[in-house]
């Protein structure tokens, strides 16, 4: 019987596999692949922006700091497999890659607006944090730990706490390079997403409590 992988497995493997070839082929993948402004280049070169990096970049990241990746999918291994139990393979991969397009929307929208530098975007964290919030919705009552504050508490307290920490440090750019928007834009994707498929993962959320 051939082995068959999950999609949060498979989903690892296609990051660290993109990541790889990131190092060997270097910024031609950024280039061309990652989130760039919809606003014309301050160096001459016109807009970077191709309306297939509203997906693509969502499975790169930092070729410098591999802690990204590393966060990313260790994030996505830790819940990525309950919601997946939750919605079924396919409904979870179009979650997953529905948040990455919605974080992307997002983050492109409030860069518009805001007049950001003109920087590319990259990274899971869209889908993950619209994982995230699936799994705060689905299970509020787990008990999940912030990095900083290494205490159990309540998933729907987890992702409110999480959420109104982004929306902070994106309205104050607090900190420099990470997308607070994106996340954001992840998890109102998600949001979306689990209201209009409520009745749904409420009878798989029972058929799971039950077995």
């Amino acid at each position: 019987m051939p082995l068959r992988l999950s999609v949060t497995t498979l989903l690892i493997i296609v990051n660290v596999a993109v990541y790889g070839l990131q190092k060997l082929i270097g910024y031609e993948m950024i280039a061309w692949f990652a989130l760039w402004p919809i606003h014309d280049s301050p160096y001459g070169e016109g807009s970077l922006f191709r309306p297939w990096q509203l997906l693509t970049h969502g499975f790169l990241h930092d070729p410098v700091e591999p802690f990204h990746l590393l966060f990313n999918m260790f994030g996505l291994y830790m819940i990525g497999a309950r919601i997946e139990q939750l919605l079924g393979p396919r409904r979870y991969l179009v979650y997953y890659l529905v948040c990455i397009v919605g974080a992307a929307a997002f983050h492109l929208m409030v860069d518009t607006l805001d007049g950001q530098d003109f920087v590319p975007a990259l990274g899971a964290s869209g889908g993950l944090f619209g994982v995230l919030l699936a799994f705060g919705m689905a299970f509020p009552k787990e008990k999940l730990m912030l990095i900083l504050l290494p205490i159990p508490i309540p998933a729907w307290l987890f992702v409110i706490l999480y959420a109104g920490c982004e929306l902070y440090l994106g309205v104050s750019q607090t900190t420099e390079g990470i997308g607070h928007f994106a996340h954001l834009g992840g998890m109102l994707t998600g949001f979306i997403l689990m209201c209009l498929w409520r009745q749904k993962v409420r009878h798989a959320r029972d058929l799971l409590q039950r077995s």
